[in-house]
């Protein structure tokens, strides 16, 4: 049995990410199906899986990273990470408020994992949520997070007795949330939002204990007997947390209250935003002018933005004079009784959904035909948002292209989960964006699937790629010790090169990878190389090695300065 964390580490961090993320799957359709506030849409459960997700995978990363072996990454490695992954990966306005919660957390937890932290992180977490929220409404999620840090400080004990006292407040208050909210009373449901963070805290009991906190019975399906005839149903406890009399909870889509029926916003718009604090206080009052369900969270320079309006348009507008808007999501809820409407054309035969590290290539890819997807630097995405381009594409069948090795598994995931929904999806394992171009240059939509997977399969084999990275420490490497500040030429994944300056190190990399033979050379270069090494480069490979050909994309903004390919 492991050893049982005395305070909240890293490790226990770690473990909580996951227990949160299987707490989370189990739940999410029950959650999805008491999903009636702000929008009755049947998406929190999903949304919050979604942020955490992408929490964990940023933990994961950090431990990936993590280069001893003996010992676990810092305790503030880990809860920052934890906060950066759900900031980036948050969806929908439960899963904004909860990014905002995890990073109220972390900026407490950084210093300290032990009783008296966990109480001022749930504290500050709590504050912080209902300062994101423009219009903060009692018995949602936040009714929820303060009652949890309000139960913590009165205990005075070890770490496990506060996440058990938290957990216990989070769940009394969530019983109470149909006497709150209006809307949550007569649907006989209690706060989806809420229902989620009980899920969570009852995660980090466990990740602390070491025994899952006991959840009342319930039904295999997660249904209530519905009143019959203005009776009350004797509560049934739905995780631990019972449903109130007079209502039931239902799979399904709810039917709209009345006062959200046809009523609200008709777009969900979200958006992570680069923007100077000063910028963000701005665009808070504009788009609190512009709709609702408004929730900002985030700081140091990265927010992300989450509001219901009419003119989508404008609300992005807002974001660009702000800052820099990216990861745009546009969300058009169409209701038709409270259920909703996705009114799309015939799907297409084939589409491919390519992962690229900056703007540059994901604009040559749009013009091949692919769906992309960004990776920007240190924010990997999670598989719900490879499954969202998968569902963007609106094909019958996808070719999916992760272009990362990193991202193997998190691909897989989203393959998996979109065969599911019906879509035939191909995963070529694709290392490198390089390879990615190689086989989208390739691909043939009128083709037979297996065919045209073969084939683009091939042309991503036969691509070898590097790529030119900054030490950022002493390092040992298969090519030396490098120094921080080094130029290091990474050939399939490896350290092959050792250098002082890029065009130098570019070459070198360039003439170990042609040395083997190739017919033609990829040059990805990053927002801030200048033209004319890339002009030098084509240069050196034109006077060494005459029957190869170079061609030059502008990768944008990505992680590395150069990115190579040799087919």
């Amino acid at each position: 049995m492991p050893q049982l964390p005395d305070d909240l580490d890293a490790v226990a961090v770690r473990t909580w990410c996951s227990l949160a993320l299987e707490a989370l799957g189990r739940e999410r359709a029950e959650i999805d199906a008491i999903n009636v506030y702000p929008i009755a849409d049947g998406d929190t459960g999903t949304n919050l899986y979604l942020t955490v997700e992408s929490a964990a995978a940023a933990v994961e990363a950090v431990f990936a990273a993590h280069e001893t072996g003996t010992t676990a990454p810092a305790t503030a490695d880990a809860v920052r990470a934890m906060a950066h992954g759900a900031l980036i990966g948050a969806r929908g306005n439960s899963g904004t408020i909860l990014a905002q919660l995890l990073r109220g957390m972390a900026g407490v937890l950084a210093d300290g994992g032990d009783a008296a932290h966990l109480r001022l992180a749930l504290t500050r977490a709590a504050a912080a949520a209902r300062q994101a929220v423009a219009h903060p409404v009692e018995g949602t999620v936040l009714t929820v997070a303060t009652a949890a840090a309000e139960a913590a400080q009165g205990e005075e004990r070890e770490v496990r007795a506060v996440v058990s006292a938290a957990y216990e407040g989070a769940r009394a208050a969530l019983a109470k949330t149909p006497e709150q909210l209006a809307v949550l009373g007569r649907a006989g449901v209690v706060d989806a939002g809420g229902r989620g963070l009980v899920a969570v805290l009852g995660a980090l009991v466990e990740a602390v204990t070491g025994q899952a906190p006991v959840r009342g019975p319930r039904t295999g399906s997660g249904k209530a007997a519905a009143p019959v005839d203005g009776g009350s149903v004797v509560g049934l406890p739905v995780g631990g947390v019972p449903v109130p009399a007079g209502g039931a909870l239902v799979e399904g889509p709810l039917d709209c209250p009345e006062e959200l029926d046809g009523g609200g916003p008709a777009f969900e718009v979200i958006y992570l935003l680069e923007a100077r604090d000063e910028q963000v206080d701005r665009l808070r009052t504009r788009l609190d002018a512009l709709g609702d369900s408004l929730v900002v969270v985030g700081g140091d320079g990265l927010w992300h933005v989450h509001v219901h309006v009419d003119d989508a348009g404008a609300a992005v507008e807002a974001g660009v004079e702000a800052g820099r808007p990216y990861r745009i999501r546009i969300t058009h809820f169409a209701t038709e009784s409270g259920h909703d409407v996705r009114v799309q054309a015939e799907p297409a035969q084939r589409a491919v959904v390519v992962v690229v590290p900056g703007d540059g290539l994901a604009g040559l890819c749009t013009e091949a035909g692919a769906t992309t997807v960004i990776a920007r630097p240190g924010e990997p995405p999670a598989s719900g948002e490879l499954v969202d381009a998968i569902r963007r594409a609106h094909a019958r069948e996808v070719v999916l292209l992760p272009n990362d090795a990193a991202l193997r598994h998190t691909a897989a995931a989203a393959a998996e989960q979109a065969r599911t929904e019906g879509v035939r999806v191909a995963l070529v394992p694709t290392r490198a964006a390089v390879q990615g171009i190689a086989a989208l240059a390739v691909h043939e939509p009128d083709r037979g699937f297996d065919e045209d997977v073969v084939a683009m399969t091939a042309a991503a084999g036969a691509t070898r790629y590097a790529e030119l990275a900054v030490a950022e420490r002493q390092s040992w490497t298969m090519a030396g010790i490098c120094q921080a500040g080094d130029i290091l030429g990474l050939i399939d994944g490896d350290v092959a090169v050792i250098g002082a300056d890029v065009p130098a190190t570019a070459r070198t990399v360039l003439d170990r990878m042609l040395a083997a033979g190739g017919e033609l050379v990829t040059l990805v270069l990053g927002e801030d190389v200048p033209d004319a090494m890339a002009d030098a480069l084509e240069e050196h490979v034109r006077e060494g090695y005459l029957a190869v050909d170079t061609v030059v994309y502008r990768g944008g903004h990505q992680r590395a300065p150069l990115l190579i390919g040799v087919e």
